[in-house]
């Protein structure tokens, strides 16, 4: 489970926020949303109102079809695939390739749509969920970018099952499917992308671990390899740009090196596959290097099919079919494109093309009904993992959850935590935070960001059980004097500067809660710029000065800004992002600004200055730093210049020193193909990590992570690789990292493993992992050892 290891805050009523049915709008009442969805369940559980799902197949009353072959739950899936799909009509088949996939009623089965989202939450983006009647929300946990701030893979995996869980209850309840096409595991590889924030960062072992132990979460694995709900990763691959001066994902083709497709792009969905076992993988809207990636036989039938071996599905997305006809016109006709899609390993259309020019495909011989059969061999078999096929879902492993189990008191609390640990602490001076209750009982709580409700949940997100926000939080500990400041974060005027800085006068501690919003960065908005909105940093700067007590900047965001006017300010005590928190995001906020809670979240992406984005065009997808044109390169990995705040920051209240304990100094690497000649070039180049034999490259470290301050502390210990100079190396790499809780005055002993072939390793031009002979050099937080490489002439 995740790390929890804090004390409630002061508790106090809180006015939460709901739907008006009529307007749409939010109105505000006084009683917990938790406790009136706990209600209404009980009430509609009561009166009979909540009825059983019927069967979406294979109802045990219907006597048409309870005795065929793929009803049979007691026969493997792939038998009962293969009868299933013997049944269909060719035009029964073709409906089924798109996501709101038509009934057949002849066979007793339902409609079905795929498509639904659960990014951090069981979200309505998707038309496959409707909030309403028993189920009037679902836990909305922090973005995923604050989440990954935690480097807490246990805690990634518990969220990911309480939404699965939630997910499965609304679906017994009717009102959600079990396909979730989530999550979002693209590298952030620009500062200005608008979807950054649904990521888990810029590096692609972080990307990677996230991806896995989520999914895991998600789909929970039942006997027999069955499935709680289906996941689904995506973008795939080398998505990052939405709109961004006039370029638009629906045309953009990304020119990405075979270097650094192997090395940062894929490697989150490639440990999607192997490490999470998903079930299913979404192709992306643009190109990469001229082809559509829904259409890249390569991309998809041949790795994530052949070489990561997907049991799974490959899905568009939402009508990129159509895209790469009619925006990118790659196909002559919809036909051919019909055709090419498919036999590239498309199982599933989101949109309506598939259904459309399927049937003209075959038609002129351009597709095959076999290739339509194997496409719904892969759509099929996970429902039937699902247990769409096996009758009453109340039978099935996952049927006992209902609305009792959705917004539990467990739930929300489990929020709660996600969003302390996520918390990043940036700069701290003289020690001014925590705040004191005793010394700081009047608080200014000033800024857009200061009082607000859906900014905290971020995109994707659906409608929370409740919310606390940032004046609300506060409030708990101090009594709060608030000024917005600006009229919302756009911030175009500076006509209620002075009520804000009268506000700071008054108080004996001004917290400013400024930063962005999904006006600002979002799904098809791309930033041009680094720098905080409007006159908000004009409004920082007066309220800093005016303030008599601390003043403390906390940023609402999901990419980075620069702030190092802030930073430089000797005026502004402390700087915290507290990304997109969720809806517990304001308690969480007041927890790390009184104390309650020791931050430990580090940044997961770099922050850098604003004239980064004037040396370096969103369009440009290269990583690496190129001298001859000054091209700066990308991600702490290789970016070679100034930061605001590195990859990887983060502060706490106390302090923590390390010390390695075990720890081997050399590695030897055997060579298991005889017929590779060993020379200078190879040992300079490094060997081929194929060459070797990887399983029995682990290395085991020992080290104690002592808490020397007087708060207890929770520490996430990064661990960097940097291999020996050469033209393929990275400034350093992430190999690991742990998430540890240290008492004040203790220490406690971790351990992690280096995989040599995958840690120690680089990749070459062509795409191959290369193993470089040499030191290799360990830091292990502030403490750094070498590893010597070398190469064995034993066979």
């Amino acid at each position: 489970m995740y790390d929890s290891h804090k004390p409630n805050p002061p508790s106090l009523q809180n006015s939460h926020m709901a739907y008006n049915k009529n307007t749409n709008k939010p109105h505000y009442h006084k009683t917990p949303f938790s406790l009136v969805i706990v209600f209404l369940s009980i009430l509609c559980v009561s009166f009979g109102v909540i009825e059983a799902r019927s069967p979406f197949a294979c109802d045990p009353k219907n006597g048409l079809t309870r005795n065929l072959r793929f009803c049979k739950a007691t026969l493997p899936i792939q038998v009962r695939v293969r009868d299933l799909i013997g049944r269909l009509t060719l035009q029964e088949k073709i409906r089924l390739l798109v996501n709101n996939a038509a009934a057949v009623p002849r066979l007793g089965i339902q409609g079905y749509e795929w498509w639904s989202e659960a990014l951090h939450g069981v979200s309505n983006v998707g038309p496959g969920v409707k909030f309403g009647g028993a189920f009037p929300g679902a836990t909305s946990f922090p973005q995923v970018i604050t989440t990954a701030a935690s480097f807490n893979e246990s805690l990634w995996e518990a969220i990911g099952a309480v939404v699965s869980d939630e997910a499965r209850a609304m679906y017994n309840g009717g009102t959600a499917g079990l396909t979730y096409w989530s999550p979002n595991v693209n590298i952030l590889r620009d500062p200005r992308w608008g979807r950054g924030q649904e990521t888990p960062g810029e590096d692609p072992i972080l990307a990677g671990k996230y991806a896995a132990r989520y999914v895991r979460g998600l789909q929970g694995y039942a006997k027999g390899n069955r499935l709680k709900v289906a996941a689904c990763c995506k973008h795939y691959t080398a998505y990052d740009l939405d709109n961004w001066k006039g370029v638009d994902r629906f045309h953009f083709n990304a020119k990405v090196s075979l270097q650094d497709l192997a090395d940062t792009y894929n490697v989150p969905f490639k440990s999607c596959v192997l490490q999470g076992r998903v079930a299913s993988v979404m192709c992306s809207y643009n190109q990469v290097n001229g082809k559509p990636t829904c259409a890249d036989s390569n991309l998809l039938k041949n790795t994530i099919r052949g070489s990561w071996g997907l049991s799974g599905y490959i899905v568009s997305d939402c009508d990129s079919v159509g895209v790469l006809f009619d925006n990118q016109h790659y196909t002559r006709t919809p036909e051919e494109a019909a055709a090419e899609t498919i036999k590239a390993g498309l199982d599933l259309d989101c949109g309506p093309f598939l259904a459309v020019h399927t049937q003209g495909a075959i038609s002129k011989g351009l597709l095959k009904e076999f290739d339509v059969n194997n496409a719904l061999a892969n759509t099929i078999t996970v429902q039937m993992r699902l247990g769409m096929f096996d009758g009453e879902p109340s039978a099935q492993p996952y049927g006992h959850l209902g609305p009792r189990d959705v917004c539990t008191p467990a739930h929300q609390e489990l929020a709660l935590e996600a969003a302390r640990q996520g918390i990043v602490l940036l700069q701290n001076r003289k020690s001014s935070l925590p705040l004191s209750i005793r010394r700081h009982r009047t608080v200014a709580v000033i800024g857009p960001n200061s009082d607000v409700t859906v900014t905290m949940i971020g995109n994707y997100a659906g409608i929370p059980c409740g919310y606390t926000t940032p004046l609300q939080g506060i409030g708990r500990y101090a009594k709060t004097i608030h000024q917005a400041g600006c009229a919302g974060v756009a911030c175009n005027g500076n006509q209620q500067f002075g009520a804000a800085e009268a506000a700071a006068r008054n108080a004996d501690a001004t917290v400013l809660v400024m930063g962005l919003d999904q006006s600002i960065e979002a799904e098809a908005l791309d930033r041009v710029g680094l720098l905080l909105p409007g006159h908000q940093q004009e409004l920082v700067s007066r309220v800093a000065k005016a303030s008599k007590g601390p003043t403390v900047l906390v940023l609402m965001s999901g990419g980075p800004i620069d702030v190092s006017f802030a930073k430089n300010d000797p005026r502004i005590s402390a700087i915290i992002w507290a990304g997109y928190p969720g809806q517990a995001g304001g308690t969480a906020i007041a927890d790390v600004l009184f104390g309650t809670t020791n931050p430990g979240g580090k940044l997961p992406m770099t922050w850098y200055p604003q004239d980064y984005v004037q040396k370096v065009a969103m369009t440009n997808m290269a990583l690496r730093a190129d001298r001859s044109n000054g091209y700066p390169g990308r991600t702490y990995r290789f970016y070679k210049g100034p930061t605001v705040f590195s990859f990887g920051r983060g502060l706490s209240y106390t302090s923590f020193n390390h010390k390695l304990v075990q720890a081997p100094q050399e590695v030897s690497v055997t060579l298991t193909k005889f017929n590779v000649p060993i020379n200078s070039t190879i040992l300079r180049n490094g060997i081929k990590a194929k060459h070797t034999n990887c399983n029995k490259l682990t290395l085991g470290f020992h080290v104690d992570v002592e808490n020397t301050g007087t708060m207890h502390g929770t520490h996430s210990l990064l661990v960097f690789s940097t291999p020996p100079s050469g033209r393929w190396s990275t400034n350093k790499q992430l190999v690991g990292f742990q998430k540890v809780h240290v008492p004040a005055g203790s220490k406690q002993r971790v351990w992690f493993g280096i995989q040599v072939c995958k840690h120690l390793s680089v990749v070459d031009n062509f795409g191959t992992r290369r193993i470089p002979m040499g030191n290799h050099k360990l830091q292990i937080g502030d403490y750094k050892h070498s590893i010597s490489v070398q190469l064995s002439t034993r066979n």
